[in-house]
């Protein structure tokens, strides 16, 4: 991952025996310091199974029923040009089956990747709502069919589903989703290195300095500073994310129906990381690996300075996490670092046993 290109890396692979880290590279080029090894970063989409586990802990609970349909849970939210909430239910929000227009192309200035374009807006706070009526404003890329089995169903990742998602769960719970996810997931874990950022746009240390190499651009910017989007604000560290996500399926979160739900999965040919055989279930992806015969389950994100990516094994006993501290969005170093990091996911947990 280094040798891609990364200015820095870390990554921790946890297991009933104990972990293993490692690193390399700078955490911050001037400096030349190395990079902690607990080192805080935004974990981005990997954060986002810690509120699946939310919505299927009170699915468990009969609180919540995945076959109910968005309308009925948000009422008047999931409405107009196209888009209607009673064929969408909360499996496809967590399932990327929905259909809806993803938000983030609709912000002001998302084609815009350029350092003065990130400057201007860093410090934008928006809240989960504002963005559901962004993509509300366009209408579907497809209208799910609520019958159609999971295996046949369109697949296509959205944000909105994730901020749908954290919608229901305030509904359901009449509290913000951030205390659900400390109170269910971090403080269940004893993850003492993980919370919700909110709107803060600090990192708290110790941490690297995360830089971006804007499209067309030659140098490293640090994009170290920013207010998070809202479903995006997760921070932690690699040894914490790796142990959540052998919790996820080791049975200390789900109960075994619950985490039978989760393995339901649909093709994901857009995948992250541009494996083959990927599917995705409630919240989290799935692809075969040689050497793994339940195959890995998995999960990644990217945000401005921070690229992450996590995965398990089927049983739990093998979780692993990675935190790059370089993003070159849309280059073919990026597509190289990616590719490494999947290597490195599939030997931790497959080629180790």
């Amino acid at each position: 991952m280094h040798v891609a290109g990364a200015t820095g890396v870390v990554a921790e692979v946890r297991t009933p025996d104990g972990r293993a880290r490692a690193r390399a590279g700078d955490g911050n080029v001037v400096t030349r310091r190395s990079v902690p090894w607990r080192a805080h970063y935004r974990v981005g989409g990997v954060g986002r199974p810690f509120a699946s586990v939310v919505a299927l802990q009170l699915v468990g609970e009969g609180r919540l029923r995945l076959a109910d349909p968005v309308e009925r849970v948000l009422p008047g939210v999931v409405t107009g040009h196209g888009n209607d909430g009673t064929r969408i239910t909360v499996a496809d929000l967590l399932r990327h089956t929905s259909g809806l227009a993803d938000y983030a192309d609709q912000l002001p200035g998302a084609r815009d990747l350029t350092p003065r374009a990130f400057e201007a807006r860093r410090f934008t706070a928006y809240e989960p709502a504002e963005l559901v009526r962004l993509a509300m404003a366009r209408g579907p890329r497809w209208q799910p069919d609520p019958t159609a089995p999971v295996a046949t169903k369109r697949w296509g990742y959205s944000r909105t589903n994730d901020l749908l998602v954290d919608l229901v769960i305030e509904k359901v719970t009449g509290r913000p989703v951030a205390r659900e996810i400390h109170d269910r997931v971090i403080a269940r874990l004893g993850l003492r290195h993980t919370f919700t950022a909110g709107t803060s746009a600090y990192l708290p240390r110790p941490a690297a300095t995360g830089y971006t190499r804007f499209p067309g651009t030659d140098q490293l910017t640090d994009t170290s500073v920013f207010v998070p989007l809202p479903d995006t604000s997760v921070i932690s560290t690699t040894g914490d994310v790796a142990e959540f996500f052998r919790a996820l399926f080791d049975g200390r979160l789900l109960g075994d129906a619950e985490r039978a739900r989760l393995r339901e999965t649909t093709a994901a040919r857009d995948g992250w990381g541009g494996a083959s055989g990927v599917r995705f279930g409630l919240g989290v992806y799935w692809r075969p690996v040689a050497g793994c015969d339940a195959g890995v389950w998995y999960h990644g994100g990217s945000s401005p300075g921070h690229v992450a990516a996590a995965g398990a094994t089927d049983d739990g006993r093998r979780a692993v996490a990675t935190a790059v501290t370089t993003w070159r969005p849309g280059s073919a170093q990026q597509r190289r670092q990616d590719e490494a990091t999947s290597r490195l996911v599939d030997h931790a947990l497959c080629d180790a046993r």
